[in-house]
């Protein structure tokens, strides 16, 4: 209420009737709002009002002048700064001494048209019609303003053909830091460049992915937010939705909080110029949306008209840059006094003039006011115009020559031109400490609060710094933020989350969802072997050779080695029935070696039994190297002795089969072939085929032999540790020569099958091949198909099934007639016609 009035009566107060210029533009405001004559002018463009009426154009009558409302008390501010600087520096006398500075300054009504209006009013002297006999009062060395980006943008294309330098105090759209297009354009304020920056640091700093971004419908929120989703897109942060909206359009703005309402994002990005965001906060608390993280930008975040209980309840916690909060030395006084005279004027100073000679008895309930000054310090833009001031007042001294106590040379013609060249020169330090200066842009350096809505303990609300960014440091140290100090969006001391999709853990890879934001994605579990150790890895990266992933997928640990030891439960089995079969091999031996003098051992060639029995120990031995953890000596050794001991059997079992055939022989009348295979003869068969298999495995061994070897084909997850063979063909020459002598045998077996004895010892030896055989057969495709350890035990048990086989289709039928019919071990019987048993 108090700056309703206020701003009332110093419009009454301080608005001066120009004369009646020869020639009017229709529309026009007639009259300045506020002004002040002085050797030099500078003018000045502020929206002191936010509303506008639009007169009638119906083309029946002469257009009425536009009706504004609603009074915005910050640019009314700035509009007292302005005059607070200029009136200071007339005082002084050392600077711009003998000059005077006036001022015009023109209320826009937040319209683009009345902007155009005015700039054409402030330029009336300037000439800008050919032919036009319109006059100004005083020549404008400058303008100051305006305060919205859209509308300097306007003044500054205006003016620029007239080389009129405009300085702005809040206008930081970068699209004016084009100095092609806008060459006298400056102002005391950051580039959009920056805020737009700023915003994406502190979105990144605090680890959003997921955020909503609203902008104001013009040339300040368009551009910003473009300078944030570029900076945003480089570190990954997705956008939910991009909406806009102008002032004058309510179906957008209540498009956009629906939309708002109805996202998932729980940060907001608003890029909003003051007079929209009053209008957004005000459809937020009709609708009750509340607890959003808002991110704001100087335009509107640091506001006090803002910061009421009702729209804190929608925005308290919000963060956002803000211009830094000086206060200028004297300002405060001079609003008071100000205040004073023009809501008083029955002070001694208004009882002089008797237009205000009324009785100070009619103002008795505004004595009543307080804290009418509150709001001078916080105000954060009224050091930018006062710097913009300043800035023209040093173009000036610098242009008219002036010496401290001895004046300017004030005859001296300036030329807006100059003001220019001057301006891009200033560089100058003013009383609250800022440095002044122009980049080559126009543009002040970016120096920026981040500021936080908080309630105090006592209620009041306070934009509470937490951080800032100031873009005349080192990249690394522009920015800083508090995070220990900030309040959250409803009052929560937890940060809030913002994501698309929660963080996918180790052990799992990003796959992006279709149509939708790289922010958007699901979790996949790594595949087996491959892992991902970090949080959000987009990809799993595959284990090394001898690595396998662990059951969480986020290690790679070495792979588990498998191969058939001795420990394991098969391991076992395989050893007992290995050790088993030299155990019942050596009983064997023992009954044969204690009845050698009998029949039976005799008529079965006792010299070469008990040779198969060795070799058939040495079998069943043999089937141990395979197991245990394969080595170079262990790898050579299992296949060689594997390949000469069942030679060795099976030499001394063909050396059997032709004895039989031979004794057979030799019964007939005048055939004698047993002198051509006696005990010396059978010796050398056995050690002449075993030395053949000996040959084989020497050259095999020479070659390329059997090497530990992982094999990593069977199981991704683990080693399979096995003997390679080396050269394959050596292996087949060894088990080829082994099937060679077994079919030898089984051939010659099969045809003494039916001699005449009683106790025919080739039936025995046809069914033991026979039981070879077959299992050496199967063996083939078991062999290949059997995976890992599975492939040693397969071979194992071959070699097992193949010497119980010989072991017990040759030995136990005698050791059955040894031990239980000892009656049946005589010679006649041997040589008798009763049919034999078989195995």
């Amino acid at each position: 209420m108090f700056f309703i009035l206020y701003t009332l009566l110093l419009f009454h107060h301080l608005q001066v009737k120009a004369e009646k210029t020869i020639c009017e533009m229709i529309g026009d405001p007639k009259y300045p709002l506020l002004s002040k004559n002085g050797d030099i002018t500078i003018g000045g463009i502020f929206a002191i009002h936010s509303k506008e009426t639009l007169p009638s154009f119906q083309f029946t009558q002469k257009p009425q002048l536009l009706s504004c409302s609603s009074v915005t008390l910050r640019d009314f501010r700035l509009a007292q700064i302005m005059i607070f600087a200029i009136e200071e520096i007339n005082r002084s006398r050392s600077f711009l001494p003998n000059v005077s500075i006036g001022y015009t300054i023109y209320d826009t009504c937040g319209s683009r048209l009345s902007s155009m209006s005015a700039t054409m009013s402030l330029m009336n002297d300037q000439d800008f019609a050919a032919g036009d006999r319109c006059k100004g009062q005083s020549p404008i060395h400058a303008i100051i303003g305006e305060t919205e980006s859209s509308a300097t943008v306007i003044l500054s294309r205006t003016t620029g053909p007239f080389k009129i330098p405009v300085i702005s105090h809040s206008a930081s759209c970068e699209c004016l830091s084009n100095r092609k297009d806008y060459p006298s354009f400056f102002r005391t304020i950051a580039s959009d460049y920056h805020q737009g920056r700023a915003l994406a640091h502190i979105v990144k700093y605090l680890g959003w992915s997921w955020v909503g971004t609203v902008n104001s419908d013009n040339d300040y929120g368009n551009n910003g937010m473009a300078i944030f989703l570029n900076a945003i897109k480089k570190d990954g942060i997705c956008v939910e939705y991009s909406e806009k909206f102008y002032r004058t359009e309510p179906e957008k703005l209540l498009k956009v909080v629906d939309i708002m309402k109805k996202g998932t994002a729980k940060v907001i990005v608003a890029f909003v110029s003051f007079l929209e965001m009053g209008l957004l906060i005000e459809q937020l608390s009709i609708q009750n949306i509340t607890g959003l993280q808002v991110i704001g930008v100087e335009g509107w975040v640091a506001s006090n008209n803002y910061i009421t209980p009702k729209s804190f309840r929608v925005l308290g916690g919000a963060l956002g840059v803000a211009l830094r909060k000086i206060n200028i030395e004297g300002f405060s006084n001079y609003v008071i006094n100000t205040f004073w005279d023009t809501a008083f004027p029955c002070t001694e100073r208004a009882e002089n003039s008797s237009q205000y000679a009324i009785s100070c008895n009619r103002y008795q309930d505004l004595l009543m006011l307080k804290n009418y000054n509150e709001d001078v310090p916080e105000h954060r833009y009224s050091s930018n115009v006062y710097k913009a001031v300043y800035a023209v007042a040093y173009a000036l001294h610098s242009l008219l020559k002036c010496k401290e106590h001895e004046g300017c040379e004030k005859d001296l013609t300036i030329q807006p031109q100059q003001v220019v060249e001057a301006l891009k020169k200033v560089n100058f330090t003013v009383k609250f400490g800022d440095h002044v200066w122009f980049d080559s842009t126009g543009a002040a350096v970016a120096q920026y609060e981040v500021v936080n809505w908080q309630q105090d303990s006592d209620g009041s609300f306070q934009f509470k710094p937490v951080g800032y960014y100031d873009a005349s440091l080192p990249p690394h140290q522009r920015f800083h933020l508090n995070t220990e100090n900030i309040i959250w969006a409803g009052g929560q001391l937890e940060k809030p989350r913002s994501v698309c999709s929660e963080s996918c853990p180790p052990g799992t890879r990003k796959a992006a969802q279709k149509g939708r934001p790289v922010c958007c994605y699901d979790c996949i579990p790594c595949a087996d072997g491959e892992i991902s150790n970090e949080t959000d890895s987009s990809n799993c990266k595959q284990c090394p050779g001898e690595y396998w992933s662990n059951t969480e997928k986020n290690e790679c640990i070495l792979k588990a080695v498998e191969f058939l030891s001795f420990t394991e439960v098969m391991g076992i089995v395989l050893v007992f029935f290995s050790l088993f079969g030299v155990g019942l091999t050596l009983l064997v031996a023992i009954l044969f070696y204690s009845k050698k003098d009998t029949p039976i051992v005799k008529a079965n060639n006792s010299e070469l039994s008990f040779l198969l029995l060795f070799s058939l120990t040495l079998c069943f031995l043999c089937s141990l190297t395979f197991i245990g953890r394969p080595t170079e000596w262990s790898c050579m050794l299992r296949h060689t002795v594997f390949g000469i001991t069942f030679v060795l059997c099976l030499s001394c079992i063909l050396g059997k089969t032709i004895v039989v055939l031979m004794a057979f022989r030799a019964t007939l009348p005048g055939i004698n072939v047993m002198k051509w295979f006696g005990p010396a003869q059978q010796r050398l068969s056995v050690l002449a085929f075993t030395l053949i298999q000996v040959l084989i495995c020497v050259l095999w061994l020479t070659i390329s032999p059997p090497f530990p070897y992982k094999n990593m084909k069977y199981y991704k997850e683990k080693i399979i540790l096995e003997c390679s063979l080396g050269s394959t063909i050596g292996f087949s020459s060894v088990l080829g020569y082994i099937g060679i002598l077994a079919l030898l045998c089984f051939i010659l077996a099969f045809l003494a099958r039916t001699l005449p004895d009683n106790f025919n010892e080739a039936k025995f030896i046809t069914f033991s091949m026979l039981i070879f055989c077959a299992v050496w057969i199967t063996f083939i495709p078991a062999y290949v198909s059997s995976p890992g350890k599975f492939t040693v035990a397969v071979e194992i048990f071959a070699i097992l099934a193949s010497s119980f086989g010989l072991l017990f289709c040759i030995f136990i039928p005698k050791c059955y007639i040894i031990l239980f019919k000892p009656e049946l071990n005589t010679k006649q019987h041997m040589m008798g016609k009763t049919p034999s048993k078989s195995c």
